[in-house]
């Protein structure tokens, strides 16, 4: 594997260095593959959607589980939606789908999937947590954690050149074509059987978490209007400025600045392209708190976004806003 030299290692912004061990230790939680339990291959859960029958012979998903205890799944190949319902007496009749990210390659669904949905359905919000395919990864652990490995040692090597174009690179665009037909997928799905999930077919919205935030902008965006969701949330994914549909739906989005994935030299191009569209927009920049802070509570301020996310909710008519 060909490492960056000394030189450009010591040029390496502490930020960038943190960010690889950081994704390694949540991944892995290791250099070393040995160190760690193999995954666990299983089908989907007793209580999972299928949304898109798995090709013939697959092979099941690999669920990991890092040192934190934080689960992650790979090699997903038969798409999935799980609804978290709220309690009767609290429910709102508001829907929210939610996307984990990963890079494509695993979905990090204890942090960004699980314990979102379950916020919401304790505040009345029925959650459904989409389990979208993803790119194949090596089966073996060891062979994985070298994979894995290998591409942030790229990113380090290119940490010194001027930011990507922060939009899916042309090997991600399979991947996120799939992951956009299976958010599709979900949000007709829930529609669909919305009176059975005492949801409101006018009221569903999608929230994503990097890999998952470029799903819920594709997703929030696209021509089919008929599987568009009625209102998105990107968090931590791309700032590139994109053409705005006059009618997009309303975006909420949320990032900490010292995240060197998506804020690395933008111009947040998205915020100004939805102002210029004139559409409904509130963006929320915190000061720390990296990328893939989600439900970890990594600095009290960027675990904010979500109490902010269901306040701007309330803003938009979505819930109730609490009578004094």
């Amino acid at each position: 594997m060909k490492r960056p030299n000394q030189a450009s290692a010591n040029r390496m912004p502490f930020a960038m260095r943190a960010l690889i061990l950081s994704a390694l230790f949540l991944c892995g939680g290791a250099l070393s593959a040995h160190a760690q339990p193999a995954p666990t291959e299983r089908q989907v859960r007793p209580n999972e959607i299928v949304l898109r029958p798995a090709p013939r012979r697959a092979q099941p998903e690999q669920w990991m589980v890092n040192p934190r205890g934080y689960r992650s799944v790979r090699n997903v190949v038969t798409p999935t939606l799980e609804p978290f319902l709220p309690d009767p007496a609290i429910a709102t009749g508001a829907a929210v789908i939610v996307a984990p990210g990963g890079g494509f390659e695993t979905l990090e669904i204890d942090n960004e999937g699980y314990p979102v949905a379950q916020w919401l359905a304790d505040h009345g919000i029925a959650a459904f947590v989409l389990k979208y395919r993803l790119r194949p990864t090596p089966r073996e652990h060891q062979d994985f954690m070298a994979a894995l490995q290998a591409r942030y040692t790229r990113m380090a090597a290119s940490a010194n050149a001027p930011a990507p174009t922060p939009s899916p690179a042309p090997d991600r665009n399979e991947a996120l074509n799939n992951a956009l037909e299976d958010a599709q997928a979900a949000v007709r799905l829930v529609r669909a059987r919305a009176e059975e999930w005492h949801v409101d077919p006018a009221r569903v919205g999608f929230v994503g978490f990097s890999a998952g935030a470029f799903t819920a902008l594709a997703v929030g965006l696209d021509d089919d209007r008929d599987a568009r969701p009625d209102f998105i949330a990107p968090i931590y994914g791309s700032m590139a400025a994109r053409e705005i549909p006059s009618d997009a739906p309303p975006m909420f989005y949320a990032v900490a600045l010292d995240d060197q994935l998506m804020v690395r030299d933008t111009d947040f191009g998205l915020i100004r392209s939805y102002r210029e569209a004139n559409r409904p927009v509130e963006a929320h920049f915190y000061s720390s708190g990296a990328h893939g802070f989600g439900m970890q509570r990594k600095t009290p301020n960027s675990a904010m976004w979500i109490d902010a996310f269901h306040a701007w909710m309330q803003d938009l008519g979505v819930v109730p806003t609490p009578q004094p």
